[in-house]
């Protein structure tokens, strides 16, 4: 293939950032399982830890397999870098610390993961770092929430549990308009499905543990940088704009330029904080992104024909899919997620608390468990799990109301999943 030539996804999620190890030939990214690096010389080593040079130091910061799926999954984004850590939380926290000053403010859509709702609701407060709520179907709600403190915008492109599609464009403009960056967790879609660059969103977060990995066998999180916020605006962000006394002095921005979000992180976050993703998960992460593509077609196909099953039960009250015509987010996924609307999908039952507990200890090929992404199809009551600590009010703004229960469809055969739920719906009173 010609230099020139810009390879396509299917291929970069194969190829992206790996080359056959060159001491070997081993064709596999290999797991680089060693906590530390050797150095050429004296020289070599201060370089490294000045940031005059890129390299391999300690794996706390940065390690060979680890690299590798940086750069593919950057990649994939169309961003400029990219820094795997030890989860999808350790993500979020190294993106605010990295912006976020004492008493400062971030607005988040209230439609967001549970663990991310107490994560900024909860466990930011103790470092001072204040979220302002606001409803991702009211665009004018995040206009309102804006004060001089605010420091960035946070949504999820596909919104957890309740499938919600998120209008990144519109959202952009009223992050553009208060100087600051949007964030996108990504992670619902992947990349697969949605490009929230293109959409005008700064940085990108993902739970790699999800569908990225895709086997239910490894924690992870990344952080892609878009290289497309000026940092250096009104000096709002010290730590990437203003002299760094553990370098000597060098300005993250000044040095880095469409990059410095990510080298931050790396260098001050990820060093200080040690949330390190181990190579061995970085290895299976790497190994899952291979088949994304034909994961995600057929997650999607899954999820539709058992979204339109639901809509026709006469136990089921209402289907959150936005791949079915009729659902009030169908505009908004053909636009950002044209390849099909995502493998997680909830419904209501009429029976509501007492039958979704009863639903799902009743199935059999879904199992009980709190995550998604799998190849193999998730079934959970949020109510009573992920969302239970919330209260009524703040379940029901997030999508997760007492009758509300969560699939992640899996990539069996449809039939059998949907025999599976039939099954377990019609033992329901």
């Amino acid at each position: 293939m010609s230099e020139d030539r810009i390879p396509g996804f299917d291929t970069l999620a194969v190829h992206a950032g790996a080359q056959p190890d060159p001491t070997t030939g081993a064709r596999a990214t290999p797991i680089y399982q060693t906590s530390s690096f050797v150095f050429d010389d004296a020289d070599h080593a201060a370089s490294l830890f000045g940031l005059e040079a890129f390299g391999n130091i300690y794996t706390r910061i940065g390690n060979p397999t680890c690299a590798v799926l940086e750069e593919r999954v950057a990649a994939l984004e169309g961003g400029t870098a990219a820094l795997a850590v030890a989860s999808g939380h350790a993500a979020q926290h190294l993106v605010f610390y990295t912006i976020m000053d004492p008493g400062d403010e971030f607005i988040a859509a209230r439609q967001l993961y549970g663990g991310s709702i107490n994560q900024f609701g909860q466990s930011f407060k103790k470092s001072d770092w204040n979220v302002v709520w606001a409803d991702a179907d009211n665009i004018e709600s995040f206009e309102k929430a804006v004060t001089p403190r605010t420091k960035a915008i946070f949504v999820e492109s596909i919104a957890n549990p309740g499938g919600r599609v998120t209008d990144i464009a519109a959202i952009s403009q009223v992050a553009r308009r208060a100087g600051v960056p949007l964030i996108v967790d990504n992670t619902l879609a992947s990349p697969y499905l949605c490009n929230p660059f293109e959409h005008g969103a700064d940085i990108i977060v993902h739970s790699a543990t999800k569908f990225l990995g895709g086997h239910g066998n490894s924690i992870g999180g990344v952080i892609v940088d878009g290289g497309t916020f000026n940092w250096s605006r009104e000096g709002r962000y010290p730590m990437l704009s203003k002299p760094n006394e553990s370098y000597g002095g060098l300005i993250f921005h000044e040095t880095f330029g469409n990059f410095a979000f990510a080298i931050a992180c790396r260098m001050v976050g990820l060093r200080d904080y040690g949330p390190a993703l181990s190579p061995f998960n970085a290895f299976l992460i790497l190994t899952g992104i291979e088949t994304l593509p034909l994961r995600m077609q057929k997650h999607c196909e899954n999820a539709l024909a058992i979204s339109e099953f639901l809509d026709a039960h006469d136990k089921v009250a209402w289907v959150n899919y936005a791949g079915l015509p009729g659902d009030r987010h169908h505009n908004l996924a053909e636009k950002y997620c044209p390849r099909g609307a995502g493998a997680v999908l909830t419904f209501g039952l009429k029976g509501g608390y007492e039958a979704g507990l009863q639903l799902v200890s009743n199935v059999y090929l879904f199992s009980l468990l709190a995550n998604i992404g799998d190849t193999r199809s998730l079934i959970l009551h949020p109510a009573s799990t992920t969302h239970r600590q919330l209260t009524e009010q703040q379940r029901s703004a997030a999508g997760a109301g007492s009758d509300v229960v969560r699939l992640s469809v899996g990539i069996e055969d449809k039939e059998d999943l949907i025999a599976d739920l039939e099954a377990a719906l019609e033992s329901l009173p």
